[in-house]
């Protein structure tokens, strides 16, 4: 079996990560993926809810999708996070075209981190503001890293 990857930086998702995972099903798509920003998109057709309007699910799934990329980052190789607490305010109605979320880190440390996500519409309206705090266990390459040179000064 043959895998394609998506390049995040120092952190590669394979079709097994996204196949027939809610991102998927939402249609998200990630623009740009790097430290200190990352950018997505949705559509609003197929996830209305039933007054015609983008779902604030949909929004939510969204901005946890961006900070959860952007917590990955952070972590690196070999490192992982998973999402603590995730509020959102939706400010106006969108029910059609699409959604683009921000995410920017508000806090990124050791073990926790937290961004802000803002969704806007086509015309650049922001239709919603999200926080995300995340627990990051950071990589062991970098720790081994510097395990390594300490004991090779020593030496």
């Amino acid at each position: 079996m043959t895998h394609t990857h998506l390049s995040l930086g120092p952190v590669a998702v394979n079709d097994d990560f996204v196949a027939e995972q809610l991102v998927t099903r939402l249609g998200i798509n990630l623009l740009v993926c790097e430290p200190g920003l990352v950018v997505g998109s949705m559509p609003v057709a197929g996830n209305r809810q039933p007054l015609g309007i983008l779902h604030g699910g949909a929004n939510a799934v969204l901005a946890e999708t961006l900070g959860s990329v952007a917590a990955f980052l952070h972590a690196g190789p070999g490192g992982n996070a998973v999402g603590l607490d995730l509020s959102i305010t939706h400010h106006r109605w969108v029910s059609s075209g699409t959604v683009t979320g921000e995410c920017r880190p508000l806090y990124e440390r050791q073990s926790v981190a937290s961004y802000e996500i803002a969704i806007s519409d086509e015309s650049g309206a922001r239709t919603s503001t999200a926080r995300l705090t995340c627990f990051v266990r950071k990589g062991k390459s970098s720790s081994k890293s510097s395990a390594t040179s300490k004991n090779s000064k020593a030496e």
